[in-house]
């Protein structure tokens, strides 16, 4: 099965639809719990805790920072040893909250200084920083540590899609992330354009949609197995909405 991609325009547009109470009904924190859940289960499919442990969490101040909060929380109650690094952190009331969460677990939260360090140990990353919003140009401190990211030999999973990515045009032509490519990327709810550059194992998540909304924006839902919140699937982007 091939999706069609949707566009940061409405993506936007539907979570709006989604959070409406006339519409969707749902809140930023069920939609988010929801996105960080589907996170940690493709964590799981491709680097279970056997592979290694040590999982660092790297958040941008947004939603997508947020995903990556509650993957972490996910990850160390599956057993992993997760760090989150959140260098500018979200200013939404509910990322202190999830913050909490995580200090209750004693996950610990990497300071700039250790950063590079902590690339060295750990076995996994998972990119959440930035998400279908993103549009560019990079800000510090983020194309330091997307550059260190990228010039590193730790696998990566990337949020909705690879950070430093145009969302329609792929990756830049030069500079941080122009030749980033993670192992691993999670489309949540529908792929976006730029997985048309995308070269590696893609899954797609967030088992939330009514068949109302999907026929809006011209969304085929793939037939997620039993209670799987993810599915790995390859992806047709050639259409735009």
């Amino acid at each position: 099965m091939s999706l069609k991609a949707i566009s940061a325009k409405d993506a936007a547009s539907l979570d709006r639809d989604l959070m409406d109470p006339e519409i969707g009904g749902w809140s930023l924190d069920q939609l988010m719990e929801l996105a960080g859940l589907s996170v940690s289960q493709a964590v799981y499919r491709v680097h279970p805790p056997s592979k290694g442990k040590n999982v660092l969490v790297v958040c941008g101040p947004g939603n997508n920072g947020g995903d990556g909060l509650v993957a972490a929380r996910h990850l160390a109650q599956y057993g992993y040893t997760p760090s989150v690094y959140y260098p500018k952190e979200g200013k939404n009331e509910l990322y202190q909250r999830l913050k909490k969460q995580l200090h209750n677990l004693s996950v610990p939260f990497v300071q700039e200084a250790d950063f590079p360090s902590s690339l060295v140990t750990s076995h996994f990353l998972i990119d959440a920083i930035f998400g279908f919003s993103f549009g560019g140009p990079l800000r510090e401190p983020f194309p330091s540590i997307i550059t260190q990211i990228e010039s590193s030999n730790i696998p990566v999973l990337s949020v909705d899609a690879p950070s430093s990515w145009d969302i329609a045009a792929g990756p830049p032509k030069s500079g941080p992330g122009a030749n980033f490519m993670p192992a691993c990327l999670i489309s949540l709810t529908a792929p976006k354009p730029c997985v048309m550059y995308y070269r590696g194992r893609h899954f797609v998540g967030g088992r939330f949609l009514t068949s109302q909304i999907a026929e809006k924006y011209g969304i085929n839902v793939p037939q997620y197995p039993g209670v799987e919140q993810i599915i790995e699937i390859g992806v047709d982007a050639e259409g735009r909405l």
